[in-house]
């Protein structure tokens, strides 16, 4: 343990460990405790460390390595770690405590997905999102070493990808509760994700058909040969349902006597049990399934005998047949909403059947009464007609 006045000129010319030694400690004759290590793998190379004691037990901390900073910047940090430990810190022991932390992959696959597959539905999308492209960036770092910069950088990147607004956001949105979700458990002290700010974007995309274009769907969906799949479109014309409610839907969940279809909490978006009348034209539908009394679901692929999981394929050469290649199929559920309220229903009554939380989700619908509130203005105008008419 040779002490001698380091200088940039001994580190470039004097680093080498003596024949026969692992390793040799070169300990600085300025500044106590302040050493290099050189290793005999390590030819012309050591590392910056400093020795300390707390409660009579000595320790050893790394700087940096000698080709990473220069003596000067070394010593300066080796004696900032003096006051720092002087003032009751122990850079060994945080530094311990720094890597007991979780990786991000450790705490999402073994933690977060444990936790969330029991309560969220859509877990498996969260679980594509994380492997797909936040993995790569945060699955190696510590919980506590993600920074907002970082998050900042990533979402960013997504959007130059040319991911739409609303899948950035999404990728941002998993981050935040996911780490939220360590704060919970103690595993975190505070979310760098909060105060990002999300990109706005309008994608309240609807595709209204004219009577035009309805008359050349429901063509194509009375008369092509894939029965199960124009039902099941036709069935969500009739009832606004979603598409997964209709798929997961089974006979016990269908009252024809009293028309009524029940959605069950496990299947609803909102997690809550509800009711959708079903009128005439969502009657005539099931009663032209063949599958009652057979079969515990409504819709059944007949090639594996199980529930149609996806049908979008079908459903893209439908739309096109009809010369509608940009209708979704939940623009069907749109569809019956403009129903209801060109015929003067109010937004109350779609709020109800259509299940939503609030007013608000439903008030996206309200430009569609435009039609039913000029023509409810037209009556104050044939009133005036009428009184003009009946003065002159």
């Amino acid at each position: 343990m040779p002490v001698v006045k380091l200088t940039e000129s001994f580190i470039r010319n004097n680093l080498e460990c003596p024949e026969g030694k692992q390793r040799i400690e070169m300990c600085d004759a300025l500044e106590k405790g302040f050493y290099i290590e050189v290793r005999h793998t390590s030819h012309g190379e050591g590392t910056f460390y400093l020795r300390y004691k707390i409660h009579g037990k000595t320790y050893h901390q790394k700087i940096a390595r000698t080709i990473d900073m220069s003596l000067a910047d070394a010593r300066k940090r080796a004696k900032t770690l003096k006051a720092e430990i002087a003032l009751g810190s122990d850079p060994r022991g945080e530094e311990k405590a720094r890597k007991a932390v979780l990786t991000f992959s450790d705490f999402f696959e073994n933690n977060y997905l444990d936790h969330k597959k029991p309560r969220k539905r859509s877990w498996a999308r969260d679980e594509q999102l994380y492997r797909l492209r936040i993995k790569t960036v945060f699955g190696h770092k510590r919980l506590n070493e993600i920074t907002r910069q970082q998050i900042q950088s990533f979402h960013t990147a997504l959007k130059n990808e040319g991911l739409a607004a609303a899948t950035c956001n999404h990728h941002i949105k998993l981050l935040k509760h996911s780490l939220n979700l360590a704060i919970d458990w103690e595993m975190l002290d505070k979310n760098p994700v909060a105060r990002v700010p999300l990109f706005f974007e309008d994608n309240k995309i609807e595709h209204f058909m004219d009577d035009v274009e309805l008359n050349r769907l429901l063509t194509v969906l009375h008369t092509d040969e894939n029965r199960p799949i124009c039902q099941i479109a036709l069935l969500l014309l009739s009832s606004g349902c979603r598409l997964n409610e209709l798929l997961s839907a089974k006979w016990t969940d269908v009252n024809l006597e009293k028309g009524i279809f029940t959605i069950r909490a496990t299947n609803a978006k909102s997690k809550k049990l509800r009711g959708v009348p079903l009128n005439e034209s969502a009657i005539e539908v099931l009663n032209q399934l063949d599958t009652q009394g057979k079969f515990e679901y409504l819709f059944i692929n007949r090639l594996t005998g199980k529930p149609y999981c996806n049908i979008h394929k079908v459903w893209h050469r439908l739309r096109e047949k009809a010369g509608l290649k940009h209708l979704r199929l939940h623009d069907l559920r749109h569809q019956y909403a403009s129903f209801l309220v060109n015929s003067g229903r109010t937004l109350y009554e779609v709020q109800q059947i259509f299940g939503h939380s609030t007013s608000v989700v439903t008030q996206r619908y309200s430009h569609l009464s435009t039609k039913v509130l000029n023509e409810a203005a037209q009556s104050a105008s044939i009133k005036i007609r009428e009184a003009t008419t009946t003065a002159t």
